[in-house]
């Protein structure tokens, strides 16, 4: 079993629901949920012509694989109705692979540790409240460290 954190994400419909549709659709044998982070409310980034985000951090443990990970998250995000038509934009629901445990791997189809976590403070901030002490495998900061030195973005605590 190893430790993974998934970042989830989502700015279409009611967010809040989609939020707890994805947790309960990634819950499984193979993936139990630990701990859930309070939620946050974050303006989008890059294609901010769209509205605002719900996030929050999940720490799970999980017997799957990285890439098995990773199509239970495309399919739970089919499942909730996303479609990718345009790069960063809008979703009902967004699941990205921050950590799986202290594993590091590039791949055509996926990148671990995230490849942009470090500039994310949306994905930073909630990930902090659950683990401000965990190492990025490749640099050695810490989640606070990193929070510290992100790029300044409006970012706020909605509800635990």
């Amino acid at each position: 079993m190893k430790i993974i954190y998934l970042s989830l994400g989502s700015n279409l419909g009611d967010r809040d629901a989609n939020l707890r549709a994805a947790i309960d659709r990634l819950a499984a044998p193979d993936l139990q949920i630990l701990r859930i982070s309070p939620v946050y409310e974050a303006e989008p980034m890059e294609n901010t012509n769209q509205g605002w985000f719900l996030n929050l951090v999940v720490e799970a443990e999980t017997k799957l694989f990285p890439l098995q990970l990773l199509a239970r998250a495309q399919k739970i995000e089919r499942a909730l109705g996303r479609v990718r038509t345009v790069p960063k934009g809008p979703r009902t629901i967004d699941i990205d692979i921050l950590f799986y445990g202290t594993a590091v791997m590039r791949t055509g189809k996926l990148e671990i540790p995230h490849p942009r976590l470090a500039a994310r403070r949306f994905v930073l901030a909630p990930l902090h409240d659950l683990a401000p002490e965990l190492r990025h495998p490749v640099t050695r900061a810490t989640v606070a460290e990193m929070l510290r030195a992100a790029p300044p973005a409006v970012v706020r605590l909605i509800h635990s």
